[in-house]
């Protein structure tokens, strides 16, 4: 019930009802990414996500980033989105988290390394 609530009511949370209704009528699965995000195309073209979790753009690793922008991507062409050892796995934007950065010594990234020319 909270569910359906929070579908109404709250549009930064996962998809509103509206959404839903046009994914059951109009829309075509395309495919899921490592985070559980689900990738949705109709007949006309128009492709959107439904977020597993809260909506954040930063969710969307880059091959699919490609694909809901219209990116002609020669990688995702040869690899069908498989990955080499070599790249790392996609994270989202943590800015604002405690998993944000921070250097390791505040008080040097702070400190002025120059001189001004007014007293």
């Amino acid at each position: 019930m909270l569910t359906i609530f929070k579908e109404i009511f709250i549009w930064w949370n996962r998809q509103t009802l509206g959404t839903r209704i046009n994914t059951l009528i109009f829309g075509k699965l395309v495919g899921t990414d490592q985070l559980g995000n689900k990738y949705y195309t109709d007949k006309n073209g128009r492709r959107w996500v439904i977020y597993k979790n809260e909506i954040d753009a930063s969710n969307i690793p880059q091959e699919w980033y490609s694909w809901m922008h219209f990116t002609k991507n020669q990688i995702e062409k040869v690899n069908k989105f498989s990955k080499y050892d070599w790249q790392k796995e996609h994270k989202p934007n943590a800015t604002g988290t405690d998993k944000a950065y921070h250097p390791e010594n505040n008080k040097n990234a702070t400190k002025k390394k120059y001189n001004t020319w007014k007293n």
